[in-house]
């Protein structure tokens, strides 16, 4: 499947360089949830978060209550090594992972690969709250046009990396933005 980018919020000021370190990129706020998640099997949960505490500055290195409240499991893994995860209880500590980091951009590549239904709808509902906070820019690719359909704001269509479609989603419909990306 061909995956949809969707941009869900305002995306920050300032400009970041494309061919930056990602210490820098992370440095300047850039949070990212890789496809495949690329969580440390052999760290508890626990070790798994506080690596997302490498850009942040020793008096703030702490895993904020509201990580849990979004991902309620975690708090009772946090012992568990990563590796003993579900596919889905990983791709929930990839996010927290990069929220630990307080991030104003976050960039999520196809949260919802190879995860249940039920941990995609969480998820949805995460990514929903975060949105609507309003505290940072979200970037979504992701390969089910519903789930990008439903929390986008503003849509991109790619075609061999070059913009086909730009659209906020009062400017353009369900249908048409489909058609964008189906051909």
């Amino acid at each position: 499947m061909t995956p949809w980018l969707t941009i869900v919020g305002a995306l920050p000021d300032g400009a970041l360089a494309p061919t930056a370190p990602a210490q820098a990129l992370a440095a300047k706020g850039v949070g990212y949830v890789p496809q495949g998640r690329d969580i440390f099997p052999m760290l508890t949960v626990k070790e798994n978060l506080e690596t997302g505490f490498a850009c942040l500055p020793r008096s703030e290195r702490r895993i904020d209550d509201e990580i849990f409240e979004l991902f309620p499991i975690l708090k009772d893994f946090l012992a568990r090594r990563g590796g003993d995860l579900s596919g889905g209880q990983q791709q929930q500590l990839a996010i927290a992972r990069a929220l630990v980091a307080k991030p104003k951009l976050l960039l999520l590549d196809e949260p919802t690969e190879g995860i249940q239904p039920n941990i995609i709808q969480q998820i949805g509902r995460v990514i929903a709250h975060l949105r609507d906070q309003k505290d940072m820019a979200i970037v979504l690719v992701e390969q089910y046009f519903s789930f990008a359909w439903g929390l986008g704001d503003r849509f991109c269509v790619l075609e061999r990396g070059a913009p086909k479609l730009l659209a906020r989603k009062g400017e353009v419909d369900e249908a048409a933005l489909y058609r964008a990306v189906s051909v």
